[in-house]
């Protein structure tokens, strides 16, 4: 005699409910392994490592120039004494300012144009700088460097423009052919930091536009894989045998 004769219940703990086929959590991708262009809801970029990295940077940079400006500008000094030569025929430590840009860009212009507009070129490169390391992926190590770099540059710069309405220049490069002296222009501590976190900005935009096309393609068939085995079985529906090839032969 069947079950439902007897008055006996099917137990609710006998069919597994819909919920309960094909849910089985996925693993959270490893943000150490996963590609620059994927993201994980965990992962959050650093910033005491943002503000440890331009601290280092800002200190370094002040540090020399204040070194250089309270050396040069000594009165026991002549003005032919005014060099350090570190490297002979190549490097000198000189002290020099700077009232432009890049390369002396708008020295000669008036102060009440030039200094205004270093200061609001200054406040925005460090606002872009600040929202580009807000959007970091896990994969971006080169511009997880080259962000705090350019921004402690931009940063100790802006101090000296602030302060004094230059910047403080030092590093004196050159190289001698025959009697003449051909001199790149003078720089700072702040300007190599810029250079080298310019370009680590550049190998990252690089080196992320060559992974895109991959990530892209592993992504569409991992999407494909996961919606095809997450079809759900109706409750109480009975379980479905698997297509097996009948024989045409004799019996």
């Amino acid at each position: 005699m069947s079950d439902d004769a007897l008055g006996h219940k099917p137990n609710s703990t006998d069919a597994a409910s819909p919920s309960d086929l094909g849910s089985e959590a996925a693993p959270l991708p490893d943000p150490a392994t996963a590609p620059p262009g994927a993201t994980s809801p965990l992962w959050k970029p650093s910033y005491v490592f943002l503000v440890l990295v331009t601290l280092v940077n800002v200190v370094a940079d002040l540090g020399t120039k204040q070194w250089i400006k309270r050396y040069f500008e000594a009165s026991h000094l002549t003005r032919a004494a005014r060099k350090i030569e570190v490297i002979p025929n190549y490097v000198n430590l000189i002290y020099a300012t700077n009232k432009g840009g890049a390369w002396g860009i708008l020295q000669g212009e008036q102060e009440a144009l030039r200094r205004p507009f270093f200061l609001v070129v200054s406040v925005a490169a460090i606002v872009f700088i600040l929202s580009l390391y807000r959007k970091l992926t896990p994969g971006q190590r080169a511009l997880k460097w080259g962000l705090p770099l350019v921004l402690g540059g931009a940063l100790g710069n802006l101090v000296d423009r602030i302060v004094y309405g230059w910047v403080i220049d030092f590093i004196d490069c050159y190289k001698k052919i025959g009697a003449d002296e051909k001199h790149w222009p003078t720089f700072n501590v702040a300007d190599v930091a810029i250079c080298i976190g310019v370009g680590l900005m550049a190998i990252d935009m690089f080196t992320t536009r060559e992974t895109k096309p991959a990530t892209k393609a592993s992504a569409e068939a991992g999407s494909g894989s996961t919606s095809a085995a997450s079809v759900a079985v109706p409750a109480g529906a009975p379980p479905v045998a698997p297509d097996v090839p009948t024989s045409t032969g004799d019996v």
